[in-house]
């Protein structure tokens, strides 16, 4: 039964070096049962690298990340989609990944603005964009509303989030 695990936020809340961590752990957790995997689909590879497509509400990144997904739950693995995700253009897609899969787990770092862009000046590609586009980027309070959906805040750190991510999975 493979689960879901959906990890959104802003640019530079820290939910790709979540999302690799948590991917990371669970493939050494699992290394040990035989045909079980987790696959990672970043917002972003497939949005920019794969499909070199602007963002929008009907961006063709939207079908690729979902049908991406439904592959994983057909082999059986579990599915981690990570990436800002804005609720208005991909909201629907990830309610439909939800009723597919029979264990989701949703969170969404509610980073401030200015953690956010703090965090991103400590990235490799820092000077790819600065503090104007992530402002135009920036989605404050951007939740799905679902009844199951985690959110953490600058209060809380990249290991205290990866650990309690990996607890709701147990």
């Amino acid at each position: 039964m493979s689960k879901l695990i959906i990890i959104r936020g802003n640019s530079g809340s820290g939910k790709s070096t979540i999302a690799k961590e948590l991917q990371k752990k669970l493939r050494l957790h699992f290394s040990k049962k035989a045909d079980r995997g987790t696959m990672l689909i970043p917002q972003d590879v497939v949005r920019r690298e794969i499909l070199r497509t602007k963002d929008g509400p009907r961006n063709s990144s939207i079908q690729l990340i979902k049908d991406l997904a439904i592959y994983g739950r057909s082999i059986d693995y579990d599915v981690i989609i990570e990436g800002i995700l804005v609720r208005k253009s991909y909201g629907m897609m990830l309610n439909e990944l939800v009723a597919l899969f029979d264990k989701v787990y949703i969170y969404y770092l509610d980073i401030s603005f200015e953690e956010t862009l703090r965090r991103h000046e400590t990235k490799p590609n820092s000077r790819e964009f600065g503090e104007d586009l992530m402002r135009e980027w920036y989605t404050e309070k951007d939740v799905l509303g679902l009844v199951n959906e985690k959110v953490f805040t600058d209060e809380q750190t990249k290991d205290q989030i990866l650990h309690t991510i990996l607890e709701d999975l147990q």
